[in-house]
């Protein structure tokens, strides 16, 4: 009995850590592209990362309040709805990962490895380029300054390239070392695609917002960012501290 209620004091604290990290992580650092109005922040690599480490329910807590609490912050108007949207986004990336973690065999897993590597790849270089290319201004701190913290000048071609270097990756790493990679890939895009049409409806349907459809690609855009970052967070975790795989 006091080794459950350990362990759900301990998971309450690592929920309550992550959501933290979530809020700080939303609001203090956002890349803005004015070309295009679209900008992500690194918000959702924390929520992935606390859903493929710690499963379902951190990933909810994490995303839900912590990502809530940073829209009501700086945009309460959205607080209600990413409450929801980001809470089932973290549950379905943990659920799944977990849920299909003894599915399938090696070979299915690396041909389905492959394909998601490529798919990954060809996505990025298509939404970084139209949507995260021109002049990307990066924005640090809270409240954020009114001018950028740093200004550069992104072309094009680098999403074309960091799409066919992510594709690589993913490939090699499927054959090599780690088939099973394309569970958390899946699992990932699963829970990032319920953000994105999450949001959409959510604007669409209750604030009215006639140009919801606009943000579904920059929305894409950050779930395919905040998966290149947290897939690597995960395996540095986890190599340092095995233990958690458990």
């Amino acid at each position: 009995m006091k080794s459950n209620s350990a362990t759900v004091a301990v998971k309450l604290a690592i929920a309550g850590v992550f959501a933290a990290l979530v809020c700080v992580a939303t609001l203090a650092l956002v890349v803005s592209v004015p070309a295009t109005t679209g900008y992500f922040n690194v918000g959702e690599t924390v929520i992935y990362v606390a859903a493929l480490l710690f499963g379902p329910l951190v990933g909810a807590f994490a995303g839900g309040v912590g990502a809530g609490l940073a829209d009501l912050l700086v945009a309460a108007v959205f607080a209600p709805g990413t409450l929801v949207i980001k809470g089932f986004e973290g549950a379905i990336v943990g659920l799944l990962n977990r849920r299909m973690l003894a599915k399938g065999s090696r070979v299915s897993w690396t041909i389905f490895t492959v394909l998601l590597g490529i798919t990954v790849g060809i996505l990025l270089g298509i939404t970084g380029s139209i949507y995260y290319s021109g002049d990307v201004q990066l924005y640090l701190g809270y409240p954020q300054p009114a001018s950028p913290t740093l200004s550069v000048l992104v072309p094009a071609e680098l999403w074309y390239f960091l799409g066919v270097i992510v594709s690589v990756l993913i490939i090699y790493v499927g054959f090599k070392t780690e088939p099973e990679l394309g569970r958390v890939i899946l699992s990932i895009i699963i829970g990032g695609l319920e953000m994105v049409v999450g949001y959409f409806l959510y604007e669409q349907l209750v604030l009215g917002k006639t140009t919801a459809i606009v943000e579904v690609p920059v929305n894409i855009g950050q779930m395919l960012i905040g998966l290149i970052v947290a897939i690597p967070v995960v395996k540095i975790v986890l190599r340092s501290l095995p233990q958690l795989k458990s």
